[in-house]
C-alpha cells in the first residue's frame, strides 16, 4: 500500500489510506493539503496549528514511529502509514504515563505546546529508557514553548521515563 501510485480524481484530490491512532481511515485529500490540516478536518484536533511552517512542533505526531511535523507534509505522503496523534496515547481517564508525567511535573501550563511535546518524548522513551537530560533538550529542541523555561517539561520526560521503565518491571 505504501508504494501505491497514487492517482487524482476527478475532483484534483487523492484518496488515501492509513492508520490513525490504530484504526484503519480513508482519507480525500487536495495536492496541497497539510497532514495538519486533513488530521484535523478527520476530528483529530489534539495536534494544534501553530506556525505552519514547521518552526514549533505544536502539530508533532508519530508517523511510522518516528516524530514529524504534520504542518508542513502534503498528507498525500502519509498513505500507507500509521500515525499516532496525542488522542492515540492516552484519555482523560486513562492517560499514558507521558501525559500522567507532565501533569504531575507542572509541565502544562497553557497546554498548546504540550501534544507536540508529550509525541517527541514519546519518540524518545520508545527508543531509550533512560536518556540523559542533553538527550531529552535534543528531542524536545523542535518544540517551542512561551510559558516556561522548559525545565518543568525536561523533568516531566524524567519522570516519564522513570514511570515506564517501573511499569515495564
Amino acid at each position: 500500500m505504501k508504494n501505491e501510485k497514487l492517482s487524482l480524481d476527478k475532483n484534483g484530490r487523492f484518496e488515501i489510506s492509513l492508520k490513525v491512532n490504530g484504526k484503519p481511515l480513508s482519507m480525500e485529500v487536495k495536492p496541497s493539503e497539510s497532514l495538519l490540516e486533513a488530521l484535523r478536518k478527520y476530528g483529530y484536533k489534539g495536534t494544534k496549528k501553530g506556525c505552519d511552517t514547521g518552526d514549533c512542533g505544536s502539530c508533532a505526531i508519530l508517523m511510522d514511529g518516528s516524530s514529524r511535523v504534520s504542518c508542513v507534509m502534503p498528507a498525500f505522503l502519509a498513505h500507507g502509514s500509521e500515525i499516532t496523534t496525542i488522542e492515540g496515547l492516552g484519555t482523560v481517564q486513562n492517560p499514558h504515563a507521558i501525559q500522567a508525567a507532565f501533569v504531575e511535573a507542572g509541565a502544562v501550563q497553557c497546554g498548546f505546546c504540550i501534544p507536540g511535546m508529550i509525541v517527541s518524548a514519546k519518540h524518545l522513551l520508545d527508543r531509550n529508557k533512560t536518556p540523559g537530560e542533553g538527550e531529552i533538550k535534543h528531542h524536545l529542541d523542535g518544540n517551542l514553548c512561551r510559558c516556561t523555561g522548559y525545565v518543568k517539561q525536561i523533568e516531566a520526560v524524567k519522570l516519564a521515563a522513570k514511570k515506564l521503565r517501573k511499569s515495564s518491571k
